[in-house]
């Protein structure tokens, strides 16, 4: 069937083409005109429309007589529009993803960079002091005096850290690098009133030997992160934790509970220090009475501010 009707529309063609040419040829020697076209343009535009009567003719035809064209053309190409336009929808997330990957793979070789950064200092010479280090802490209370006490912070901070990168140097000068806005900052704010911790930062990685030592500070409330008595953290030693390696696991677990809860109060202490046996005290209490719950309490033993050691002891209370 495809066969016949490509032949038959080679013939059409063929009989048509002709007689367009033909029927342009003697218009052009008719001298006839359309729309006050020179004789010649009219031929033109009448031989052009023959051959779009052609092909009009031909896919008129292909349409009649083909179910397969019909198909193609009916059904086939809005089917692949459509599907197009859904592909493109489902491609818009994948872009968005593929941005937010670039974004995140850009971002790791920022921090490689800097890792390079940092490896190089270090193996260029020795690192006494690291960036983000806390190079010295002071405490300021509010007061007429405040500019004279931030400078004697200032001043004792840079004696300790010239010690530190250039301990053989005994003339005393300033060897810490602040920006100005930093410091007039710190003035601002701790002259509103309060008591506040001053915590000196490195900015840099620091070489021994180096004369200077880039720094910012850290400003935080003073305040009180524990009462002494105060219960801090407690856990429940069930029947089934009387043994002493459950005892020792439910111990290190209350120990780091307590360290982040002093933590999230705004305690810039790293460790607890914890007094008296309570190892033996606990074991000493289960001995006796093994069909028991126990309470399990981390208790302050003093007052303890933002920079202060937090000290506790463990109590074991028997429940009934």
């Amino acid at each position: 069937m495809a066969w016949i009707l490509i032949v038959f529309l080679i013939l059409l063609g063929g009989l048509i083409a002709p007689f367009g040419d033909l029927l342009g040829t003697k218009i052009g020697k008719a001298r006839f005109s359309i729309l006050k076209l020179r004789p010649k343009k009219t031929a033109t535009i009448v031989t052009v429309i023959t051959g779009g009567f052609i092909s009009a003719i031909s896919i008129g035809l292909l349409i009649l007589v083909s179910e397969e064209f019909r198909q193609r053309l009916f059904v086939d190409i809005p089917f692949l529009q459509k599907t197009l336009d859904e592909s493109k929808k489902a491609l818009l997330p994948l872009q968005e993803e593929r941005k937010r990957l670039e974004d995140k793979i850009n971002n790791k070789e920022k921090e490689l960079n800097k890792l390079k950064s940092d490896v190089k200092e270090f193996r260029r010479g020795n690192v006494v002091i690291k960036r983000g280090q806390t190079l010295f802490i002071g405490q300021v209370i509010s007061n007429q005096n405040i500019k004279s006490d931030l400078a004697k912070i200032y001043n004792s901070a840079d004696r300790f850290v010239q010690k530190i990168v250039i301990p053989s140097k005994k003339e005393i000068k300033n060897i810490l690098l602040w920006r100005s806005n930093d410091i007039s900052e710190i003035e601002k704010v701790t002259s509103n009133g309060g008591n506040w911790i001053i915590l000196i930062k490195a900015a840099t990685n620091v070489l021994k030997g180096d004369n200077f030592v880039f720094v910012y500070p850290e400003l935080l409330k003073n305040k009180t992160i524990v009462k002494r008595g105060e219960v801090i953290t407690n856990e429940i030693l069930e029947k089934k934790d009387l043994d002493f390696e459950n005892i020792n696991s439910k111990i290190n677990i209350l120990l780091k509970k307590t360290r982040n809860k002093i933590k999230s109060r705004g305690s810039i202490v790293k460790e607890i220090t914890t007094k008296g046996d309570f190892i033996k005290k606990i074991r000493d209490s289960i001995k006796v009475n093994q069909n028991n719950k126990y309470l399990l309490e981390v208790i302050s033993l003093r007052d303890s501010k933002t920079v202060e050691a937090i000290i506790v002891e463990l109590n074991i209370t028997k429940l009934q």
